[in-house]
Order: structure tokens, then C-alpha cells, then sequence
């Protein structure tokens, strides 16, 4: 490859990862409603690289699930009816306070590590309210992906994680109202002294609260609703 091919290949790269960023950015912000089609010049001229590039922030965004193909029409930014919603919910308040009853029995979470990142999640969202929904997302996927793993139970966490998509806990953070997010990061707080007390009950239980909180929070916000 010529020096020149690789320059244009980079500048490529950095025009897709420009793309990517300003386009999720949009999305995330709620400035491209769900639903809304997304048409490849008019994205191309309102963040100011070519079509290429766009293509393959689309093509990235429809891989995190923000945003899906459907061929024939185009990409259209990801929506969740209030019946997709209660089908997610209702998989999570069964499959996620299980997962937490085993971790409370198996002793082999790091109750020092997901304490840590409870108290983390507090110093993003200072009284309730987000500094960052992207690291806030990502402790929290974190958090819960321990507690799942520490239940022994091998297929567990990945079933969870197919059914709860990153697009979808974003949403949930930025939709709580800081009285519901101070509650939703003081479930954390309860559910590592639950886990610390190896109280199958009682992990069971917060988890469950935890994961019903959250939907109403959703459910409330939702136009939907």
C-alpha cells in the first residue's frame, strides 16, 4: 500500500470515528428521535465528512444496537415499545434476582471490588445526577455483570446480557429522576452488605426492587406510557 493509500485509509478512520461519536451523540441526547430514519447525505453534510465514513458509523451503531438496518429503506434509530420494554423487564426481574440468590451462596464475588464500584457510580451522579451517563453505564454493566458471574452459573450472565441491551440502560439513566437514581445507587449499596451477609433472601429481594425501580422509571418517561 502506498504511502498515500494509507493516509487516505486514516483519514478515513478518523472521519468514521468523527461520524460515529457526533451521530451516537445525537441519538443518546434524544435530538434523532426513536424511529426516526437516517438518511446517509444528510448525516454526511451535518457533521461535514463524506458518505464513507458515515456509512460506517452506521454500520457501528447497528452493531452497540442504537440503531438497526432494514433493507430496502435504510437505517432507522432504535425504538422499544412499551411492550418490548415489559418483555425485558419482566426477563430481568426473574432471571437477575435468581442470579443474585446463587452469588449470595457461592462466596466467590469480590465484595471489596463491587463495593468499589458502587461508590464510584455515587461520584459519577452526585445527588442523583450524572456527570457522565456513559461511564455511569458502564460501572453499572459492570457491577451487575459480577454479582451474574459470581453465581456459577456459566450461562447465566450471557443470557442476561443478550437481553439487556447497552442502548436500553443509557436510556434508563437518563430518563431517572434524581430522587429515583439516589434510590437505584442505594440498592447498590444494600446489595453488597446482602452479598457480604451471604443472605440468599435478602440479595434476592433488593435485586428485585432494583430491577423493578428501574422500570417504572423507564415506563414513566416512556411517551408511550
Amino acid at each position: 500500500m502506498s504511502d498515500r493509500a494509507t493516509l487516505r485509509e486514516a483519514d478515513n478512520g478518523h472521519a468514521a470515528d468523527q461520524a460515529y461519536r457526533l451521530i451516537r451523540e445525537q441519538i443518546l441526547s434524544g435530538q434523532r428521535s426513536a424511529g426516526e430514519w437516517l438518511r446517509e447525505g444528510e448525516l454526511a453534510e451535518s457533521v461535514g465528512v463524506s458518505r464513507t465514513p458515515v456509512r460506517e458509523a452506521l454500520r457501528r451503531l447497528t452493531a452497540e444496537g442504537l440503531v438497526r438496518h432494514e433493507r430496502n429503506r435504510g437505517v432507522q434509530v432504535q425504538a422499544w415499545s412499551i411492550h418490548d420494554l415489559d418483555e425485558i423487564f419482566s426477563l430481568r426481574s426473574v432471571l437477575e434476582p435468581w442470579g443474585c440468590r446463587l452469588a449470595a451462596t457461592t462466596g466467590t464475588i469480590d465484595l471489596a471490588a463491587l463495593e468499589a464500584l458502587a461508590h464510584r457510580m455515587d461520584e459519577v451522579a452526585p445527588g442523583g445526577r450524572p456527570t457522565d451517563v456513559d461511564e455511569l453505564t458502564e460501572l453499572n454493566n459492570q457491577f451487575h455483570r459480577m454479582i451474574l458471574e459470581a453465581s456459577d452459573n456459566s450461562r447465566l450472565a450471557g443470557v442476561v446480557s443478550s437481553v439487556i441491551q447497552m442502548p436500553l440502560v443509557w436510556r434508563t439513566f437518563s430518563r431517572y429522576s434524581p430522587d429515583a437514581l439516589r434510590r437505584s445507587l442505594a440498592h447498590h449499596h444494600e446489595l453488597v452488605v446482602a452479598l457480604a451477609a451471604a443472605d440468599p433472601d435478602w440479595a434476592e429481594s433488593v435485586m428485585c426492587s432494583h430491577v423493578r425501580a428501574a422500570w417504572h422509571s423507564i415506563r414513566h418517561s416512556s411517551p408511550e406510557a
